[in-house]
């Protein structure tokens, strides 16, 4: 599975090459900022039009980590669709895969900012999650303890013999875990930008998106 172990709020977590995290000890997966239908958000508001395949190819991805970990609870850290309009406009194929990948397991959505509000598709929609030692939410807080969250897409740039290296990334510290985007049609945000400076404690490490992923001081 090429996962990276790591520890956090006293349990030991495991971020895999595709953005997603494993807490093994709960059987439990997590991945954050799916943005499905994306590609038909930006369509129905006159932007580019882009290859309307991303949920699928964002959701095989999904069942790929799904398989490989064998998790009883899924948790979508918040915009997992681009929204609301996209997630009732997905296509047929992509609502089967998604239908498929929840059976027999407990699902549930968190909350995001792009799609707040109930999501109609079966599984638990809540606004946060706390599970032991961490609580999972869309966006991170000043108050973190154990908390990991999403919506900033991060992603770091270091150099790396005579080039430059950019990848997505988990940002962890003491207090706090950031996932990357797990969604095809997704951008990001360097981890030296504000608010993502702010946020991480001076000692925060950034986990690069690889096969396994690479643990770094998290450039600033």
């Amino acid at each position: 599975m090429n996962g990276l172990p790591f520890p956090f709020a006293g349990e030991t977590l495991a971020a895999l090459p595709s953005g997603a995290l494993h807490w093994p000890a709960r059987r439990l997966l997590c991945v954050s900022d799916l943005h499905l239908g994306k590609s038909e958000r930006m369509a129905r508001r006159g932007g580019p039009m882009l290859p309307p395949y991303e949920a699928r190819e964002t959701l095989a991805r999904l069942d790929a980590d799904i398989r490989a970990t064998a998790p009883d609870t899924v948790i979508c850290l918040g915009d997992s669709f681009d929204d609301l309009a996209a997630m009732r406009a997905l296509e047929d194929a992509a609502r089967e895969m998604l239908t498929t990948l929840m059976a027999g397991r407990r699902w549930i959505w968190i909350e995001g900012n792009h799609d707040a509000g109930p999501v109609d598709l079966g599984g638990t929609h809540l606004e946060a999650l706390t599970d032991g030692p961490l609580t999972f939410c869309h966006i991170a807080t000043d108050t973190a303890q154990g908390e990991v969250s999403g919506h900033y897409h991060p992603k770091a740039r270091l150099p790396l013999r005579g080039r430059t290296l950019t990848r997505p990334c988990f940002l962890v510290d003491a207090a706090r875990l950031i996932l990357p985007a797990y969604g095809t049609y997704t951008g990001g945000l360097y981890s030296h930008a504000e608010p993502l400076a702010s946020l991480m404690a001076p000692e925060a490490k950034a986990l690069l998106l690889a096969a396994p992923p690479l643990a770094v001081p998290m450039p600033r």
